[in-house]
């Protein structure tokens, strides 16, 4: 195939991806009480589930402060809800686009790859659900100046701290997945990984830094699991970085 055949190739992959996604948004545009009262602000209840089962005593009141907020706010949730919904076909298109480009010999261990990133969103989007922001927001809440300053949190506040604690988890949970490919393809192999483990502690601490807020706590309540990937990485690789036959 020509260059221009290939991009006509992509075009479609992208243009059936983004429709799925849309598809997707649409359905929880539509159930806006289910999207946002029992999925989306049932972190900032008391009655959250695991708030009961830590026995943390919590309270949080949302207001609105712009006119237009609301709205938009529910525009970027539903389109984040599209995306996580629709995270398994986005990634099967992008398979069926770079399947043909691969050796036989890559194709099994990089489609197991793909199939392993699914798993892996969704795990990161349930640490980042149920731990990290939960940890986050008893820290903030409970943090105070002085005590007659009192939190009065912006739904745009919250909603801010939501998309970065679970669908960046979620993104960031996807490690593993890269390190497979690029292990099978022959440019990581299990000695490399092994030596890098004093840097990816720093890079692990950064991450986890520039993901979360700037408190200690919850900085290291998302780097155990992230280094722990690490450690699954160099499990799930080869001893060395292989080729495929077919590319001899």
């Amino acid at each position: 195939m020509s260059f221009w055949d290939h991009l006509d190739v992509l075009r479609g992959t992208l243009f059936r991806a983004l429709g799925a996604i849309c598809l997707c948004a649409v359905l929880g545009f539509a159930f806006k009480e289910f999207l946002f009262d029992r999925i989306v602000l049932a972190p900032s209840r008391a009655d959250f589930c695991i708030y009961r089962l830590l026995g943390w005593d919590f309270s949080m009141q949302l207001i609105n402060v712009e006119l237009s907020a609301q709205f938009f706010v529910h525009l970027r949730t539903a389109f984040a809800v599209g995306l996580v919904a629709a995270f398994p076909y986005v990634i099967w298109e992008l398979w069926r686009f770079l399947e043909p480009a691969l050796y036989a010999g890559e194709r099994r261990p990089v489609g197991t790859a793909f199939a392993l990133s699914t798993g892996l969103f969704y795990l990161g989007v349930t640490v980042g659900y149920f731990i990290v922001l939960p940890v986050c927001l008893q820290f903030f809440m409970n943090y105070t100046v002085s005590d007659s300053v009192s939190n009065t949190i912006t739904l745009g506040s919250y909603m801010s701290m939501f998309f970065s604690m679970v669908l960046l988890i979620g993104i960031a949970f996807e490690f593993p997945t890269v390190v497979l490919v690029l292990n099978r393809l022959g440019v990581l192999s299990r000695a490399m990984l092994r030596k890098g483990r004093r840097y990816a502690v720093v890079v692990v601490l950064v991450l986890a830094a520039l993901i979360t807020p700037a408190d200690p706590f919850s900085m290291f309540v998302l780097a155990f699991p992230l280094y722990f990937l690490y450690e699954l990485s160099i499990l799930l690789c080869s001893k060395s970085p292989e080729k495929s036959e077919a590319n001899g």
